[in-house]
């Protein structure tokens, strides 16, 4: 016969609890999630100072040489009141593509339209992703402080110094936008000039103006 003590013991055994079932299944996936996402940014490279006028196609295709783009995010700044050049998060296949191509642009910084100004090339970091998921295990606490509690100084003092760092941030960001402003007109005009004078030495070759004043300085056009 079974023995009574046995049978109490069995329907006296813990059941597992579902919330706590729950919790290791959350935990398990958001450990996977932030290591995707780790692995994401590691194959993830960040450019920087592209011209208005590039696209993904013209992304890939500078690109194409040393790396197989799988994904290209253009990165909007919403918090500086000017018009900046662009920037852009673009995924490969993995780590060692994302190397080779940081290094290609920084050998060949026009590679990607960046004219007046040559593009930059960096591997990623977590926070330049917007979506990018919370550390598993961590937790954010918000706190309401009054005048008078004892973090309330340090914080106030804080507040000051990111308003007066973002201040310096704006006007050190004008005065580069206007300097590259004053490069772009100097480098238009010596394109106009150098279009100007390779026009004319077409024109002349084609209407046989060049003939003549061969003609006329007695020189043979043939001589090389």
């Amino acid at each position: 016969m079974a023995n009574p003590d046995e049978h109490v013991e069995r329907l006296g055994a813990p059941m597992a609890n579902p919330d706590e079932h729950d919790e290791n299944m959350m935990g398990e996936h958001a450990e996977k999630e932030y290591a995707d996402f780790e692995a994401r940014v590691k194959r993830t490279i960040y450019i920087d100072h592209l011209s208005p006028v590039v696209t993904r196609q013209v992304i890939r295709a500078a690109l194409s040489q040393c790396a197989n783009v799988v994904s290209v995010e253009f990165v909007e700044n919403y918090t500086i009141p000017y018009d900046i050049p662009a920037a852009a998060l673009v995924e490969l296949d993995d780590e060692s593509q994302a190397k080779s191509a940081v290094d290609l642009m920084r050998d060949f910084p026009f590679i990607i339209g960046g004219m007046p100004r040559p593009v930059r090339a960096s591997l990623a970091r977590p926070e330049m992703f917007p979506d990018r998921p919370s550390p598993p295990g961590s937790k954010m606490e918000f706190l309401w402080l009054k005048q008078g509690d004892p973090e309330y100084d340090g914080m106030s003092k804080l507040k000051s110094l990111a308003k007066r760092q973002e201040a310096e941030n704006m006007a050190l960001i004008k005065n580069i936008l206007e300097e590259e402003k004053e490069l772009a007109a100097q480098q238009q005009i010596m394109l106009d000039a150098n279009y100007h004078k390779y026009d004319l030495l077409e024109n002349i070759v084609q209407n046989g103006t060049i003939k003549n004043l061969a003609g006329h300085y007695r020189v043979n056009l043939f001589d090389g």
